[in-house]
């Protein structure tokens, strides 16, 4: 039987083999993770088609690989006597271990004393490292951050690790201000390296690589312009105030956020700006009779653009309710080409970060970017007087070869009536 590489979309030639998590003659079970496969938008997963065994990796860890290309040899059945498991597999060797469980239901890290054996014992130069039960996203995350995975305890299914897990435990020990678990170690076997200044260089991974390389692609093509605005947020903030409670309860906890108010602005302002919504293919302009708007995410591996389609047609709460839900998966690094895959127009929020003003960088063949910021409480003039308001500025990026420059203005002072008068929206005016 043969393992083959996924079918990649028309939009990505090749993918990198990241890292397997089996070697040549072990068994594993049906739909147990073999190898992961890193393409330039997101990490794919190949699992076993069934109970079996791995005969032969024919791509190693490194490897380019095209859709449905062979990765490996695999023999269907199930182990003998002495094979086991991958729970059994992946448990650490490395003494007993307690957790006390917070309310977020992540384990806190907790190590017992291990009992060592200092009988010599013969060790195989080709022997793999003991890992604990853990996803392959939490095992490449742990490696990234220099984590010691067995001295995380899982709290996923059957003691498994995930990445919320990783993360916690990253987490926990930069707010102590302890360093990455292996490198204490390392510390402690060298302690006279400690003072040294340490260095760790990386390979680029390639969604960090395809990133970079349309960042780039998009200030060298384009002719980027950026305009700003400032909006008083009172109305919005005050209208989730009063309604958030009521709104949670009635749309199945899903929680009343900004980001709807601004997909749901800038729809609006796209239908009565269509060159904002369009975008340039060679020498033709293509103008869209729909708007998917990407909303910037931010993940473990980078920031991601999810797309949320046809947004005239949804509701706020609908609107909420696949923000949640794309943060979730690009948390967890579940997020599919399809998920991301085209949009019109793309809304960034570094606000959530404190950021208070910068430039966005349009997303190729996008014609424009809507970069929120931190609310901030500033004094502003309003009738005569001078009053406290919260305010947040807004960018907009654009391309000048399609929009000129009082159409890019108009479009931006739209967005700014609709979000200061939240109910031109629901009038339509």
């Amino acid at each position: 039987m043969e393992i083959k590489a996924p079918v990649f979309p028309e939009s990505i030639a090749d993918g990198e083999v990241a890292m397997w998590h089996v070697a040549e003659g072990d068994w594993v079970t049906r739909d147990q993770s073999l190898v992961d496969i890193e393409t330039d938008k997101v990490v794919l997963e190949v699992v076993a088609p069934s109970s079996g065994r791995l005969t032969k990796i024919v791509k190693n860890t490194g490897a380019l690989v095209v859709s449905e290309e062979l990765l490996a040899e695999f023999e269907a059945g199930e182990s003998g006597g002495e094979s086991v498991g991958e729970s059994e597999v992946n448990q650490p060797h490395l003494g007993s271990e307690s957790t006390n469980i917070d309310e977020s239901g992540i384990g806190e890290l907790v190590i017992d004393e291990p009992v060592i054996d200092e009988s010599p014992k013969p060790v195989s130069s080709e022997q793999a490292p003991a890992y604990p039960a853990s996803s392959p996203s939490a095992r490449k995350l742990a490696e990234e951050t220099g984590l010691d995975l067995s001295r995380v305890k899982g709290t996923g299914k059957s003691g498994l690790v995930t990445k919320e897990d990783v993360i916690q435990a990253v987490a926990k020990a930069q707010h102590i201000g302890a360093k990455p678990l292996a490198l204490q170690s390392e510390q402690e076997d060298h302690p006279s390296e400690g003072t040294e200044r340490i260095e760790r260089r990386v390979p680029m991974t390639r969604l960090r690589a395809s990133i970079a390389k349309r960042l780039v692609e998009a200030q060298q093509t384009a002719a980027m312009l950026t305009t700003f605005n400032e909006v008083d947020m009172s109305a919005i903030m005050d209208l989730r105030s009063r309604y958030k409670g009521e709104f949670q309860a009635a749309h199945n906890g899903t929680r009343l956020g900004f980001m709807s108010f601004f997909v749901r602005a800038c729809t609006e302002a796209l239908k009565r700006f269509p060159a904002v919504n369009a975008s340039i293919d060679g020498s033709d302009i293509v103008y869209h009779g729909y708007q998917d708007i990407g909303v910037a995410v931010s993940s473990p591996r980078g920031l991601v653009v999810p797309i949320i389609r046809d947004t005239d047609s949804l509701t706020l709460a609908e609107v909420e309710e696949q923000i949640r839900r794309f943060g979730e998966k690009a948390e967890a690094g579940k997020l599919t080409l399809d998920e991301m895959a085209g949009g019109t127009f793309t809304i960034s929020n570094g606000g959530v970060f404190g950021s208070m003003l910068s430039t966005p960088i349009l997303t190729p063949p996008q014609t424009a970017i809507l970069g929120m910021h931190k609310i901030q409480e500033r004094p502003v003039a309003l009738n005569g007087e001078v009053v406290i308001r919260p305010m947040m500025y807004l960018a907009l990026s654009y391309d000048h070869r399609l929009i000129d420059g009082q159409e890019a203005v108009r479009f931006l002072v739209t967005v700014k009536e609709f979000l200061e008068e939240p109910a031109r929206i629901l009038l339509d005016i």
